[in-house]
C-alpha cells in the first residue's frame, strides 16, 4: 500500500475510531449537543413521570424508532450493493473498475478500499439495531411508570428511565454518524488526496456540528430553561396526595 494511502488510511480510522471519545472530553465542558439532548432527554422523562397519561410520550418515542427503522432499512440496502460488488466475481470489480473517476488501483486495493465501505456501514447497522432495541426496552418502561407514586419515587424512577433513553438515541446518532464515515471511506476510491479531504472534512464537519451550528445554539438554550425551571407536578398527583390512604386502594 503506498504511504500516502496509509496515511490516509490512519487519519480515517483515528476519526472513526475516536471520535466518540474526542466529544466526550469536549462534552466535558458542555457547550455540545449530545451533551446538552443528555440533560434534555433526562428532563423529558422526569416530565414523563409525573403526567397523568404518558400517550405524548409514547408517541413521541414512536417516532424515533420510526426513524431507526428506515435509517436500518437503507444502512441494510447499501450493505448489499456494496457487498454484491465485492462478492459479485470479476465481472462486478470491472465493471465498477472502469468508471473513469475511480482512481487507478489493484484488485487487491480496490477490494479493501470497498471493503472499508462495507464495514463503516455495518457498523453503523449494528449501531441502528442496538438503538432499536433499546428504545423498545424505553417504551416499556415509559408503559410502566407508576404515576401515583410518591415524588421521590417517580424522580428515582425518572432518572432511571433516561439511563435507558439517552443511550439508545446515542447509539442511534452514531449509526447516522456512520454515514458520514462511509461517504468518506467510498472517497479512497478516488484516490488518496480524496480519502484525506473527506476524513478530515466529516470530522470538522462533525465537531462543528456539535458545537457552532445554530442548531447548538439552540439546543443549549433549551437546556439553559429547564434547568431554571423545577419539576411542577400535575393536579392528579395534588389532589390524589390529598386523598386519605384508605382511598388510594
Amino acid at each position: 500500500m503506498p504511504i500516502l494511502d496509509i496515511l490516509a488510511l490512519g487519519l480515517f480510522v483515528f476519526a472513526w475510531l475516536f471520535y466518540e471519545p474526542l466529544l466526550r472530553r469536549l462534552g466535558q465542558g458542555k457547550n455540545l449537543i449530545n451533551t446538552d439532548m443528555t440533560v434534555i432527554r433526562r428532563r423529558w422523562m422526569t416530565e414523563m413521570a409525573v403526567r397523568e397519561v404518558a400517550l405524548l410520550d409514547g408517541q413521541l418515542l414512536g417516532h424515533a424508532i420510526n426513524s431507526a427503522s428506515f435509517f436500518a432499512s437503507s444502512n441494510l440496502i447499501l450493505i448489499a450493493a456494496a457487498a454484491g460488488v465485492l462478492f459479485g466475481g470479476d465481472a462486478a470489480l470491472k465493471s465498477v473498475e472502469g468508471l473513469k473517476v475511480l482512481a487507478e488501483t489493484t484488485p487487491v486495493m480496490f477490494q479493501i478500499k470497498l471493503g472499508l465501505v462495507l464495514l463503516t456501514l455495518a457498523r453503523g447497522l449494528l449501531d441502528f439495531i442496538w438503538a432499536l432495541r433499546q428504545m423498545n426496552y424505553c417504551l416499556a418502561a415509559i408503559g410502566a411508570t407508576p404515576v401515583w407514586s410518591p415524588p421521590a419515587v417517580l424522580a428515582e424512577y425518572a432518572e432511571a428511565a433516561g439511563g435507558i433513553l439517552n443511550p439508545a438515541l446515542s447509539a442511534f446518532n452514531a449509526g447516522v454518524r456512520g454515514y458520514y464515515f462511509a461517504l468518506a471511506a467510498a472517497a479512497w476510491l478516488l484516490g488518496p488526496y480524496a480519502f484525506l479531504a473527506a476524513s478530515l472534512g466529516a470530522l470538522v464537519l462533525l465537531v462543528w456540528r456539535q458545537r457552532r451550528s445554530r442548531a447548538s445554539v439552540a439546543v443549549r438554550k433549551v437546556r439553559q430553561i429547564l434547568e431554571r425551571q423545577p419539576v411542577v407536578h400535575g393536579p392528579h398527583m395534588r389532589s390524589k396526595a390529598e386523598e386519605p390512604p384508605e382511598d388510594r386502594i
